[in-house]
């Protein structure tokens, strides 16, 4: 009796360890690349667990995720969240490009302090803000970072601060940096905020860079997928690991907005026009409205190419596959459908994308 007992016992701590190690936190789960990312790990079989202000209790279970209320700028919220997770994937970003500056460091110190309490790895989604004209067109993942902005500033400080923690053996980290971020659930995005109006039929396009200039486009589930399969191997990855993911390069500029033409017209048989994104407009209200501000301060790369390449990604991920790529099209209609701008399905209904659209759109 005593030797079943202690058996069980053994069974049911090795159930328990199995477990944590694919429990993972996320971190920024109502937004559009941690949204993906926490679906991405569900559907892979992972137990997965989100921080969110405002819930009337303490926890909820919601679309197989359990949601926790909390705020990722408190460090007692993520460190109790964090309990038994291997992974915590910090995908929390200030709202609306807001105090920047403020608020980004001190919640990255916060995901810090409990993955190094648990042993746990940090999953970055990675932005191009890092790299300065120096490292254009074609940054390799460990080219020098001196980016030109106050954001890129930021971002380059927290990928310094991760790898210092991993250098130290404080945790392991994980960074897959990706380009401008397109698909069901990204709705603070230059897609949705530039190129078409959330909840209204696309009438018009408006081509936000420059004839001739090439712009990187990340379609969401792609890059969650390709997260989850490093998070998968991140034992075997090095203890600080950077990756790039390609995701749709706009070689001319034109293509996005002439495949959101070519689905619209062949879903309803309207051809939209295409005109210019305002950056007048913006120009002008910048002083007085700080979405405007970060705008501006982001245009250079729509002036400048920048074009990240996979090749370390797609050697990592060979033997599950390679590198998850949708076709454009494909992945421009599932877009509009989930923004309300085409019939079918959609993840907004036309009410809250077109209040989306009020509260952010930025022309």
């Amino acid at each position: 009796m005593d030797a079943m007992t202690s058996m069980d016992a053994i069974g049911v701590l090795a159930a328990m360890t199995a477990v944590a190690r694919r429990t993972a936190l996320v971190l920024g789960a109502s937004g559009g690349i941690g949204g993906a990312v926490a679906r991405a790990l569900r559907d892979a079989g992972w137990t997965v667990r989100a921080l969110k202000r405002g819930l009337a209790g303490e926890s909820e279970h919601r679309d197989g995720l359990q949601w926790l209320r909390g705020d990722a700028l408190v460090a007692e919220d993520v460190q109790r969240a964090a309990q038994g997770c291997s992974v915590i994937v910090h995908a929390v970003n200030p709202p609306g490009y807001r105090r920047w500056s403020e608020l980004v460091l001190p919640m990255l110190e916060n995901t810090i302090a409990a993955a190094k309490a648990r042993g746990a790895t940090i999953v970055l989604p990675g932005t191009v803000y890092n790299f300065g004209p120096d490292a254009m067109p074609h940054p390799a993942e460990d080219s020098p970072q001196r980016p030109v902005t106050r954001k890129g500033a930021i971002r380059a400080e927290m990928e310094r601060r991760l790898q210092a923690g991993a250098g130290r053996g404080d945790f392991r980290a994980v960074v897959l940096r990706a380009g401008d971020y397109f698909g069901p659930g990204a709705a603070n995005s230059w897609f949705s905020q530039g190129l078409v109006t959330p909840g209204q039929p696309v009438a018009k396009i408006q081509q936000i860079g420059t004839d001739g200039v090439g712009h990187q486009w990340a379609y969401l589930p792609d890059v969650a997928t390709a997260m989850v399969s490093l998070i998968e191997r991140c034992g075997t990855l090095p203890a600080f690991a950077r990756f790039h993911f390609a995701g749709h390069w706009d070689a001319d500029g034109r293509q996005m907005v002439e495949a959101i033409r070519r689905v619209v017209q062949q879903r309803t048989g309207v051809q939209a026009r295409l005109t210019r994104f305002p950056w007048w407009a913006v120009r002008l209200a910048q002083p007085v409205v700080p979405l405007f501000r970060e705008l501006a301060e982001m245009r250079y790369l729509w002036r400048q190419p920048l074009r990240l390449g996979e090749s370390r990604l797609a050697a990592e991920l060979a033997d599950v596959g390679g590198v998850p790529h949708t076709p454009l099209d494909v992945a421009v209609e599932r877009s509009l459908v989930a923004l309300g701008c085409l019939p079918g399905t959609s993840t907004l209904n036309r009410s809250s994308a077109a209040a989306a659209a009020r509260s952010a759109h930025p022309a």
